[in-house]
């Protein structure tokens, strides 16, 4: 059987991914980096060193002693597909790859964090298919928080930026207020929990806007009131969720009378979220990954290495 390995080294996970373009069958392993309790993120010299101690540790937890036939090998080289976009946390999984793909001969094929973000939720939604489609896209997450108009060539996609935060990142809005409450970083889940336990309801809540892009950092600002005013971490828990979730139902809406009725795909750690990901799936065209293909993972890059062998 013929398999394609993926290698993400975001700013949060260690990922690998092996992938059988016959049975669509995924062998995945990740680890998440280190975070001292109270800290907000990880510097990107601490990030490379922790991604170059894990990356040994998960080739042979992905590999477990078995031999694979390796067709082609797909990295993710940095965040998302424009210009200016670069972080060195990066650099150590292009080092593995490129040395892999000369040991083994094989192609190597270079990706965005974002465009294995949304592949992977293809994947996962079991919407494929959409990849000789146009659609919308929402990437949002701890380092990114835009929606994309995603379109059809003859490699795989392309991506066009039609939304962003103004500020703040979604994740890391998160995180700062998870932190705040006493939370361990990532805060994603334990957050969530929080929220699920509240009973206040909140009515819609306005978030500024400026040329189509969203601003969330007054989510931050509002949950530390909230806080010093005595309110139930719980409830500020809800609040923060709420908030970008309107937020994305704004951004949602705008997009859909400017491009029509057309498929939504949201990926990103953010959108494994039960509360936003519940409410927007009720009103949309959407598709959701699961928890496990929204976080950081390697699984669309080994798809997309698959797609575009095949292109070649």
């Amino acid at each position: 059987m013929s398999y394609y390995l993926g290698i993400d080294t975001s700013n949060y996970t260690t990922s690998l991914a092996l992938y059988n373009c016959e049975t669509k069958e995924i062998i995945s392993k990740k680890k998440l980096l280190p975070v001292k309790p109270g800290e907000k993120g990880i510097r990107q010299s601490d990030a490379v060193f922790h991604h170059t101690v894990q990356l040994p540790e998960l080739i042979t937890e992905l590999f477990d002693g078995n031999k694979y036939n390796i067709n082609s090998i797909g990295v993710s080289v940095k965040p998302c597909n424009e210009d200016k976009s670069y972080m060195p946390c990066f650099l150590a999984g292009v080092s593995v790859a490129v040395s892999l793909s000369e040991a083994m001969n094989v192609p190597l094929y270079k990706y965005s964090h974002q465009d294995g973000h949304i592949m992977a939720a293809l994947y996962s939604a079991d919407k494929m298919d959409l990849i000789s489609d146009t659609f919308l896209a929402f990437h949002i997450s701890g380092g990114t928080s835009q929606a994309l108009l995603v379109e059809p060539t003859e490699k795989y996609y392309k991506t066009t930026v039609v939304s962003d935060s103004l500020d703040l990142k979604a994740g890391q809005a998160v995180d700062r207020v998870g932190v705040s409450l006493g939370l361990s970083f990532p805060c994603g889940p334990e957050l969530e929990n929080l929220a699920l336990k509240s009973k206040k309801q909140f009515n819609k809540i306005r978030v500024f806007r400026r040329d189509g892009k969203f601003s969330l950092s007054g989510v931050e600002n509002k949950c530390k009131k909230m806080l010093d005013d005595g309110e139930k971490p719980e409830d500020i828990s809800l609040y923060c969720l709420n908030y970008i979730c309107s937020a994305i139902d704004d951004t949602v809406n705008e997009l859909i009378k400017k491009y029509g009725n057309l498929p939504i795909v949201f990926s990103g750690g953010v959108m494994s979220n039960s509360i936003i990901r519940d409410k927007l799936q009720i009103k949309y065209n959407s598709y959701f990954a699961e928890p496990y293909y929204s976080s950081d993972n390697a699984c669309g890059i080994a798809i997309l290495a698959s797609i575009c062998d095949k292109r070649k």
